[in-house]
């Protein structure tokens, strides 16, 4: 692959990338006024024609990872393990 195809390639993932940015936002925005209507009627389930919405409370239990390495230390290195990945990026 030639540079100039490279560069081309590379001008074209952005304006793809710069899209589904855009797309997403737009979408979140939606979201976030449906939320809205969903507060304003005081509700986590809404009827919508053929939808159910649903905007519920969730409790979960994470575990602290920060705490219990300032806590223990040497038991968290222990059971600690790397791992290896790879990163792809661009710059300008």
């Amino acid at each position: 692959m030639s540079q100039n195809e490279l560069v081309a390639k590379i001008e074209s993932l952005n304006e793809w990338e710069a899209l589904m940015q855009e797309a997403k936002e737009q979408a979140e925005a939606i979201r976030d006024s449906i939320k809205a209507e969903m507060l304003e009627r005081d509700t986590e389930e809404l009827n919508a024609g053929k939808y159910i919405i649903r905007w519920t409370s969730v409790l979960s239990n994470r575990f602290d990872t920060t705490a219990f390495k300032k806590k223990y230390g040497e038991l968290y290195k222990t059971f600690t393990k790397q791992t290896a990945s790879r990163r792809f990026s661009i710059s300008a």
